[in-house]
């Protein structure tokens, strides 16, 4: 990293985002820790069902549920923040060569499935919702920040002493990479592992005892609202309100968790809900059938 001449960005990054592995083979840095952050984020997520009574082994099942949804929501809403994306050409919005993902609708479609598999597997949906917020938000979290290894997230230019940029060749995953811009990727991720770390202080103190899914809904409606802040500091235009469409989006997913959390509280505790409860089969054939 060396300051050299941008002067009015603090935050200089001056690196080569792209590792040689063997031959003409090279992998980004951002592509490296993201695989790490995800690999740590399956690993939390086994040691947490196993501490809750759930079938460790169970994640993999639910996480290969969660693809498919994130991916369709994802594109889904891709297309409703990029709309220009397919103007005369339909078809580009069912390529996934054109664009990519747009990560609030992403973790609702990937919520829609895998609370599907996780009913299917036959534990509760709520036990497995209160295993999955942690390592929810750590991956949302810890994922923004290797955003910073790649020069992807960057903000609106921005002349504030904590303005990153980036020299070099890259290739960077921002337009204009050189230019001053607010650190929206830092921020967010920064955001989200905070909101993490007070609700394990929670957790710590006795809170969300009934495992019923509102520990989920509380988080991921947190991350929400603090995405919908940052959203206010990246260079898509507005549409509404002084939110551009992806603020709007996370306003939505907010909102629904906060129904959610309300459904969940006002409704009938179940016996599964007790974190004193046994869910755990020992051995695969007493499982219920799918």
């Amino acid at each position: 990293m060396r300051n050299l001449t941008v002067p009015t960005a603090i935050v200089v990054f001056d690196f080569d985002p792209l590792v040689q592995l063997f031959g003409d083979l090279s992998v980004r840095w951002g592509a490296i820790a993201l695989a790490i952050v995800i690999t740590a984020a399956l690993v939390l997520a086994g040691i947490l069902a196993r501490r809750g009574g759930l079938r460790g082994d169970d994640v993999v099942f639910i996480t290969v549920g969660i693809v498919p949804g994130a991916v369709i929501g994802g594109r889904i809403g891709y297309v409703l923040t990029h709309p220009t994306m397919s103007t005369g050409d339909l078809s580009k919005m069912f390529d996934p060569s054109v664009g990519g993902l747009d990560l609030g609708l992403a973790v609702v479609g990937g919520f829609i499935t895998g609370v599907y598999v996780a009913g299917l597997l036959g534990a509760s949906v709520g036990r497995w919702l209160h295993v999955a917020a942690a390592p929810l938000l750590f991956a949302i979290g810890a994922g923004k920040l290797t955003m910073v290894l790649t020069g992807s997230g960057q903000g609106v230019p921005s002349d504030a002493a904590w303005a990153t940029a980036y020299l070099g060749p890259g290739p960077w995953g921002s337009l204009v990479p050189a230019l001053p811009s607010v650190p929206s990727q830092a921020l967010e991720g920064a955001a989200t592992l905070a909101i993490l770390a007070v609700l394990a202080l929670v957790l710590i103190a006795g809170g969300f005892a009934r495992r019923d899914g509102r520990l989920f809904f509380v988080g991921v409606g947190l991350w929400a609202i603090a995405r919908a802040a940052v959203s206010t500091t990246w260079r898509d235009p507005t549409v509404v309100a002084g939110l551009n469409m992806g603020g709007v989006l996370a306003i939505g997913i907010g909102a629904a968790c906060v129904i959610g959390i309300i459904w969940l509280t006002v409704r009938q505790p179940t016996p599964e809900d007790d974190p004193r409860a046994d869910v755990n089969w020992p051995e695969p054939e007493a499982r219920p059938p799918f």
